[in-house]
């Protein structure tokens, strides 16, 4: 389950290994400054919607800020315009209100500090802002929930700003099945799921396949005219068995589609040993219940204490780049981290906003050119996204 509530990060030293600080030389912060740095996935308007902050200055809480992110050079973040999977929300209504209210909360943080932000529509507002210093704000839907099967709600929300869907969450809804849910109601996409990829083709609108079956991806493969995302996944190869990641397979079908994978930062979806501590939590959980015990609002504290969360590092997210780039070509990965949307989960090193020139040295030192990090931090995701924008003007 994705955790919501980015809880402050903390230092902790992982049982059988040892958490080490990681300093970035003037190079690597100068280059993470220099560079259009694009992350895919940052969820901070719903979590300024659950416990409002101003993101415009510094915040004791969360992994964004303005502060922060200037100081990692971050200066193209996408807020995920992020509904929730209940069925409370699917088809009522309800989630149509949510995403535009959350995304009222990204042009209300751009009209506060117009000085420091501005919305973003396309590359080049990217690029033009990125010339005037300021921070872009991006925005992708986690959840094509808000779509309501109307494709009047399509062209809305582009309208509004929005450039990529993740067509499903958690749950699967009436786009298309998730890589979470066992039920496999349309054993991949729906039929107005199919017929969504195309018209999102059509209006320039990236597909993000982060979180849908793998059935599904398949078949947008099958189906997108224009290269697709996975906005924040990673790769299965570390993570047997967890679907919600990609595998070699599908990465090779990244590639011939021209796609380009974000890689999470999340422990979980770095590491197996961070997802089998989350199921034996889980697990111990249930297990309370049973019992008919009522559930301390402390269990999650008291049972961390006892059983160290073992963090992934910065090295285990490079292999994750590493193994795209081996496999598929440094053409096909970015950075999608889910700041601010997997909880206290993130890498030693890699724990907010302020450190992606982390991420540079450690590119850095496994050999990766100034060109080649300069792929991974924009050039993959401003190539696919351009390749969007100009199959639109044809269509």
């Amino acid at each position: 389950m994705k955790l919501r509530l980015a809880l402050s990060a903390i230092a902790l030293t992982v049982a059988g290994a040892h958490a080490t600080q990681v300093t970035p030389s003037d190079k690597a912060i100068k280059l993470a400054h220099d560079t259009i740095l694009i992350d895919t996935h940052i969820d901070v308007p719903y979590r300024i919607h659950d416990k409002w902050a101003d993101v415009t200055k510094a915040t004791d809480g969360g992994d964004f800020d303005y502060p922060r992110a200037v100081k990692g050079g971050l200066n193209a973040p996408f807020m995920s315009i992020y509904i929730p999977a209940h069925l409370e929300f699917e088809g009522k209504g309800k989630s149509f209100q949510l995403a535009n209210q959350l995304i009222d909360g990204m042009e209300a943080i751009a009209q506060r500090a117009p000085d420091k932000f501005a919305i973003a529509s396309s590359t080049s507002d990217i690029e033009a802002q990125f010339k005037q210093g300021k921070m872009s704000i991006a925005m992708g839907m986690e959840n094509g929930s808000p779509i309501e099967g109307d494709l009047n709600n399509l062209q809305h929300f582009f309208d509004r700003g929005v450039r990529y869907i993740t067509l499903a969450h958690s749950q699967s809804n009436h786009i298309s099945d998730s890589s979470y849910d066992i039920r496999r109601k349309w054993k991949g996409l729906s039929p107005f799921g199919k017929e969504l990829v195309k018209e999102m083709n059509n209006i320039g609108m990236l597909i993000d396949v982060s979180h849908i079956s793998d059935d599904a991806f398949y078949q947008v493969m099958a189906l997108s005219k224009t290269p697709v995302i996975a906005s924040h996944s990673s790769l299965r190869k570390y993570t047997p068995g967890f679907e919600r990641n990609m595998n070699d397979d599908m990465l090779l079908a990244l590639k011939k589609n021209g796609g380009v994978i974000q890689i999470n930062f999340g422990s979980s979806f770095v590491t197996a040993k961070a997802g089998t501590w989350g199921k034996q939590l889980k697990s111990n959980k249930e297990a309370v219940k049973k019992d008919g015990t009522k559930l301390s609002k402390d269990f999650d504290a008291m049972y961390r204490a006892k059983n160290p969360y073992p963090f992934a590092s910065l090295e285990q997210v490079l292999d994750h780049i590493d193994h795209v780039v081996k496999l598929i070509g440094i053409e096909h990965v970015g950075i999608g981290s889910d700041y601010d949307g997997v909880g206290d989960s993130l890498p030693i090193g890699l724990k907010d906003v302020s450190s992606y020139p982390n991420l540079v040295q450690g590119l850095m030192d496994r050999g990766y050119s100034d060109t080649d990090i300069k792929k991974i931090l924009s050039g993959n995701t401003l190539r696919v996204w351009k390749q969007a924008e100009a199959y639109a003007k044809k269509h």
